[in-house]
């Protein structure tokens, strides 16, 4: 599959064949969606955590005596039946919300994910990406210049480029992310994929390597 090549100028410059192994990949929407839902549970923070009877502070003492007081009998003021008592089946912070996929599966994912992207002219290829010094206006003037403008963007670097990295995280639904570390969950993120020529031979030894 060929696609045009844009200057920091939003100009075509050219055209790239891609590697059909990776971006022409029919997609299989099953597929992609049991590795995006096991992408998100493994990111889930679980921050909800309630305390049991064992856990809750005081109630050492009995309440009162066991007979005589006309009053039902009690052990502990931090039963889970009294007020301010332990939670018989509140959220525990231990319980474990991850999915395990076969690598081969999520590789497969990520190619089905990059073909429909190519496919639907939804990935930008640039023929350099470079700034001299970061700086947030530079950045948003280049992206108004290419096809995508300012529309939701997925920046994908070959390496970690400092001043690229800098100048895009105050725009708002632009994000950056390293070639070798590309996922379904945050291109499915994304409406348009941007990435220099170079960021394609990164992928290809990454996810192609034998």
């Amino acid at each position: 599959m060929k696609v045009n090549i844009y200057n920091l100028e939003g100009k075509e410059v050219g055209q790239t064949l891609l590697p059909k192994e990776i971006f022409d990949i029919k997609i299989n929407s099953d597929l992609v969606h049991q590795v995006v839902v096991s992408q998100m549970a493994n990111r889930r923070q679980v921050s909800a955590h309630t305390k049991t009877r064992a856990e809750v502070r005081g109630g050492g003492k009995k309440p009162w005596r066991q007979k005589g007081t006309g009053r039902a009998r009690h052990g502990s003021i931090r039963s889970p039946i009294w007020r301010g008592g332990g939670i018989t089946f509140g959220p525990r912070k231990e319980k474990v919300f991850k999915k395990k996929i076969p690598k081969k599966m999520r590789r497969k994912a990520l190619f089905m994910v990059l073909s429909e992207k190519a496919r639907k002219n939804l990935l930008l290829v640039l023929d350099n990406f470079k700034l001299e010094k970061p700086k947030t206006k530079t950045m948003a003037e280049i992206l108004k210049k290419l096809p995508s403008k300012l529309e939701s963007s997925l920046i994908i670097l070959p390496r970690i480029e400092k001043n690229i990295i800098l100048s895009a995280r105050n725009i708002p639904k632009i994000q950056t992310i390293q070639a070798k570390d590309l996922n379904c969950l945050d291109l499915l993120s994304f409406k348009y994929l941007i990435f220099p020529k170079e960021s394609i031979k990164i992928i290809k030894e990454t996810f192609l390597r034998k």
